[in-house]
């Protein structure tokens, strides 16, 4: 059975190429993912996805990671609660994000949607502080993009 998920997008700077139709597909996406996968038990999420500019970005990175500069996404995991609702907040750095994608040569909605399943899969536990926990998240976003369509990140 697929968890319940509730996102709430909040748009502090305008991208009309990420609606919040399209968000709530990617999030889906990476919530049905980890399901399957099975890291950890959860029925229902609560996440909040929010696009930002340079200076919030940059901001939130330095008062919570001691980091001085505007990262790609941040993601706050609150941890599942004994009623199996994981929660999270996830934040997007939009300049950050088109200017990867042209560097790197990708389309920006699929650096997008990597930047949203590798967010909510944060949200719900996951890391790669350890080389095995990275092994893992990095197979699991990868086939999560695959089945959209998405070229491997990693590759």
């Amino acid at each position: 059975m697929n968890p319940e998920l509730s996102l709430s997008v909040q748009y502090s700077v305008a991208e009309p190429r990420l609606p919040r139709w399209r968000l709530r597909r990617w999030a889906r996406r990476a919530l049905d993912g980890a399901a399957r996968d099975g890291l950890a038990p959860f029925a229902r999420a609560e996440l909040s996805l929010r696009l930002v500019g340079q200076a919030e970005g940059r901001r939130l990175n330095r008062d919570y990671r001691a980091r001085d500069y505007a990262t790609n996404v941040l993601t706050f995991e609150y941890g599942t609660d004994p009623l199996g609702t994981a929660r999270g907040d996830i934040v997007i750095c939009v300049p950050v994000l088109a200017r990867e994608a042209r560097e790197q040569r990708k389309p920006l909605l699929d650096h997008a949607a990597h930047l949203t399943v590798h967010g909510v899969l944060h949200a719900l536990g996951y890391d790669h502080i350890k080389a095995r926990d990275a092994r893992r998240m990095e197979a699991l976003e990868t086939a999560i993009l695959a089945a959209m369509r998405i070229a491997d990140p990693y590759a």
